[in-house]
This record gives C-alpha cells, structure tokens and sequence, in this order.
C-alpha cells in the first residue's frame, strides 16, 4: 500500500488535482459492485446520493460502517441513495468484507485510478451529497456518526 501512496504522490505533481466544488457536477464513472454490475451516475438520477470515500484498511472508514448502516435504514423509504466508493486495491479484500459485513448501500470499487487521482480527497473516509441531478450540494459532508447528518438529510426538498 504504501507504494500506491507514493505512487499516487508522485502522480499528483503531474495531474492538476480538483477539489469537489459546491455546484458541479459529480463527474461521471463506471464501477463495479460485489457481483459484477456496472453502476454509472445516470443509475441514481432523481435521488439524492450521500457518498463515501472509504477503504478496508482505513481505521476511521470501519468506525464509521455502522452509523452508516444505521443512518441507511433510517432513511429507508426516502429518495437517497448511499454510495460508497472503496479505493482499495485488493478486490477480493473488499469483496469479502462488504459480504462477511453485509454492508448496505451501493458498495463500489473505485481504487485507486485516474477518476481518484483527479479529485482531492484529502482522507478517508470522505462524504459528499450530492442533489438529484448529480451536483454537488456539499463537499464536505458531515459523517454518519454526526447528529447533523441525518436532520440535514431529512431537511432536503423532496427527500
């Protein structure tokens, strides 16, 4: 890992990092879940999306796993979809732990690639909401074991 850290260092001196800008538009990208299915921006259009930068060895990510699993199924019902992208390496790592964990939500691997690299995420885990024609409502989103998180979500217009 630490390679791929350094790598990505390096990398990052030659492509202009973007922060994520209230009012963009998520970039578009086409990641793979547990099974095999392809999932793109265009499949969560109309819903609001709560995003998740994560990864299986990050200390912070697994503290956060079961105020998100909370935070899902209180929001059961709503227009809101819970979209989590690992930046993990090792696919069958984080295959086995969205399984063995049963971890809720759209579960994706990014890892690390082109779409990461030219996004600053500056660590994980990492939230954004974005509004249900995929812009940005908020960069930097509070975390779901934040109290804010969940009034802040309920307080969207059509949720």
């Amino acid at each position: 890992m630490l390679f791929s850290l350094c790598t990505i260092q390096a990398q990052n001196d030659s492509i202009k990092l973007k922060k994520f800008v209230v009012g963009d538009k998520f970039q578009n990208f086409a990641y793979k879940d547990v099974s095999g299915k392809t999932f793109t921006m265009k499949d969560f259009k109309g819903k609001y999306v709560y995003v998740d930068f994560w990864a299986t060895w990050c200390e912070w990510c697994l503290k956060e796993i079961p105020y998100l699993e909370k935070l899902q199924n209180e929001m059961k019902g709503k227009n809101i979809v819970f979209l989590s992208l690992s930046v993990d390496e090792d696919t069958l790592g984080w295959k086995r732990m969205v399984k063995e964990e049963h971890m809720g939500g759209v579960q994706l691997l990014a890892g690390i690639n082109f779409f990461m690299f030219k996004y600053y995420v500056p660590g994980y885990p990492h939230f954004i909401l974005l509004d249900k024609k995929g812009r940005i409502i908020n960069s930097n989103m509070t975390r779901p074991s934040n109290v804010e998180t969940k009034q802040t979500l309920l307080e969207l217009k059509g949720i």
